[in-house]
């Protein structure tokens, strides 16, 4: 057990752990059995009833708490502490039948139908009416137990590409949002460049959701669309918010959002929470996001542990979410101020193409990563494995037959007392914005290459470099650091260019990737070309951009070296900056690949070696020391500590690096002081 004592006695002093349990599966005799094996195994908290609404309300007002009251009972006579979930994403069957236009609708136009999970149109006001009810239904009964410290709203917001409807109340509800945005038909038909192919409307009434067109559809109705998409999320979310504050006050609310999600502002949606969680399954994460040109090498070789960038990335991501923004921090006594990993794979997983047991030693990694980049508690899914319906072939920690899994040992031989809680103090930011995301994929033009993989290719380049790193958006204080990597950020508000000019001013190192600046807020090109309101900060312009099929490759010299670009290659027309870098051979031979004026530097070639080798270089020029670290080797630090990691699955013995003549075993972690 961890000595989580502090001289305050409110905060935690080191990491703690949960699991996610589902007394609705199981006889009503197991959770005081669970409550004591998760006590024993030094578990804090569990997760309840995300998918219970079934069980809690059967018919439409009949609702039966007794086995949700005994089981929360039960839990707390066993030394933990409750987080219970609004059971949104499971409208049952009495719902939907008797509202079948509740049911969210494809991109194909079909509807989709129940019998599985998300099967909601966040627009419907009749399901908003049910999702109300039932939240202040379960907020008014358990709202102030002694045993419930805490709520997650819902479940993984947008999974199964649930996070936009393209029909029912969502197509409905579309022309009044723009309507509101724009005032008149004529401004929105400027502001999307109608003219163009004859897309021009007379009436609010003629818009759709855009889907089914012949040809591909017009990228800044698909942006407004998008953008309306996710303000439904984020209000469905609010109205669950504040009812649990209203029925549940000094108690914490959060969500547990998803790996690398990218159908909503995450920004937008996490303000009044009071901390971050997400769901951290690294196996089947690699199979879906590993880096294009790198994917079945990477996968094979790091197919039991995850990548260490790929995991990270989410971690920076959600942590960052709320600093400098709307997080409210509010938690009970003794509870963690966030933020979380609620959902923390312990074996294997069962939803991706393929599904490896994790090598031994993973999900001890697992859990000092994230303490490491900074998560309070990890909650394990799930307590025992599933024995019906979709997730038969999920672990969990338990197996089917109730005997202690592969991860169960893991968890219990854990030192909790090396992972103190604390910053994360990294003196480099990496800027995210989802606008620039979803504007980037509509018209990817190379199809290796995607907003995500530009935008993980800097962060592993800093990674690999020893660096720890907060991920933010571009409104957050960026005053505090360094340097600022924007990896991808295509879309440029004008009020952001201020921003970077004075971080510019005031000795601020910053880094912009290829397509920076190319599109206005609406989703056109400047008229005055890229970089449109940052050319005079840039002091150049766009010339020409090349997409690399694979196999076809473009050479970069900078320095002493060559590099041979990949996916995408542009090249600037200067004023005023100087080319650090430039292409040799092809249609653009000569020209500039990598600029720089005073503190600005543009890289307009991808390739990870060289973004490491201009950002090593300039790292160093600021006083920051890099650590040139071996493929899947890892360092991160909090709180004073510093932890080493192997995620490779042989030995590493360091070279050239601080801990020198170090021999790091496979799949492992030390902690070390500094």
């Amino acid at each position: 057990m961890p000595d989580n004592s502090r001289s305050d006695n409110l905060l935690p002093a080191f990491l703690q752990l949960a699991t996610c349990d589902y007394p609705e599966h199981v006889p009503s005799d197991r959770p005081a059995i669970y409550a004591q094996q998760q006590h024993e195994l030094g578990l804090t908290y569990v997760r309840l009833a995300e998918f219970a609404w079934s069980r809690m309300e059967p018919r439409c007002g009949q609702f039966e708490w007794d086995w949700l009251d005994a089981a929360i009972d039960a839990y707390f006579a066993g030394g933990l502490k409750v987080v219970l979930c609004t059971p949104t994403p499971t409208p049952p069957a009495w719902l939907t039948r008797a509202h079948p236009e509740i049911l969210p609708v494809d991109t194909q136009g079909r509807v989709r139908e129940f019998g599985a999970r998300r099967h909601y149109d966040f627009a419907s006001p009749i399901y908003r009416e049910h999702s109300r009810r039932i939240t202040r239904a379960i907020a008014e009964r358990y709202g102030q137990h002694e045993a419930v410290v805490g709520w997650q709203t819902d479940n993984e917001w947008a999974c199964h590409n649930t996070g936009r409807s393209y029909g029912g109340a969502s197509a409905e509800a579309f022309p009044d949002w723009l309507e509101a945005k724009y005032g008149s038909i004529d401004k929105l038909n400027t502001a999307w460049g109608n003219v163009f192919w004859s897309m021009e409307y007379s009436d609010w009434a003629q818009i759709k959701p855009p889907i089914l067109t012949v040809a591909e559809p017009n990228p800044s109705h698909l942006l407004d669309y998008y953008r309306f998409c996710s303000s439904l999320i984020a209000s469905f979310q609010a109205e669950q918010v504040a009812i649990l504050r209203e029925c549940s006050p000094d108690r914490f609310v959060t969500h547990n959002f998803m790996i690398f999600e990218s159908s909503f502002d995450h920004y937008e949606v996490a303000k009044g929470l009071d901390f971050v969680s997400w769901d951290n399954y690294p196996t089947g994460m690699l199979e879906y996001f590993a880096p294009d040109g790198t994917q079945e090498a990477m996968k094979s070789h790091f197919a039991r542990t995850g990548h260490p960038d790929l995991i990270g990335f989410n971690h920076d991501l959600y942590r960052g979410l709320l600093k400098g923004r709307e997080g409210l921090g509010r938690t009970g006594e003794g509870t963690p101020s966030g933020p979380w990993v609620m959902e923390q794979q312990c074996g294997q997983v069962n939803w991706a193409p393929y599904n490896p047991l994790p090598e031994g030693g993973a999900v001890q990694l697992w859990t000092a990563q994230a303490w490491a980049h900074g998560m309070d508690v990890v909650s394990y899914f799930r307590w025992r494995a599933a024995t019906m319906a979709q997730e038969v072939l999920h672990s969990g920690l338990l197996r089917h037959d109730e005997t202690p899994d592969r991860g169960y040992a893991e968890v219990k031989t854990l030192n909790l007392n090396q992972f103190p809680l604390g910053e994360v103090a990294a003196r480099v930011a990496l800027l995210h914005d989802y606008d620039s995301l979803w504007l980037y994929d509509i018209q990817k033009h190379s199809a290796g290459l995607s907003y995500w993989t530009q935008t993980v290719t800097y962060y592993m380049a800093l990674r690999s470099l020893g660096l720890d790193v907060d991920i933010l958006h571009p409104d957050a204080d960026l005053s505090g650091y360094a340097v600022v990597v924007a990896p991808a950020l295509t879309l440029i508000k004008p009020e952001w260019v201020d921003t970077f000019a004075a971080l510019a001013g005031s000795g601020t190192k910053l880094v912009f990737g290829p397509r920076t600046a190319f599109r206005t807020p609406g989703g056109e090109t400047w008229a005055n070309g890229q970089f449109g309101p940052m050319s005079e900060l840039v002091s150049a312009k766009l010339l020409q951009f090349d997409s690399l099929r694979p196999g076809l490759t473009q050479d970069v010299r900078y320095g002493e070296g060559t590099f041979a670009a990949t996916n995408w290659a542009e090249s600037y027309r200067l004023d005023g900056a100087k080319a650090i870098a430039s292409y040799v051979g092809g249609p653009q031979d000569g020209l500039p690949a990598v600029i720089r004026k005073g503190n600005v530097t543009v890289i307009g070639a991808h390739h990870q070696e060289l973004i490491s080798t201009v950002l090593s270089e300039l790292l160093m020029n600021v006083g920051i020391q890099v650590e040139s670290l071996p493929d899947g080797v890892r360092l991160s630090r909090r709180a004073g500590k510093t932890l080493l990691q192997n995620w490779n699955p042989h030995a590493v013995k360091l070279e050239g690096v601080k801990w020198q003549g170090r021999t790091l075993a496979p799949v492992s972690f030390a902690v070390l002081d500094g």
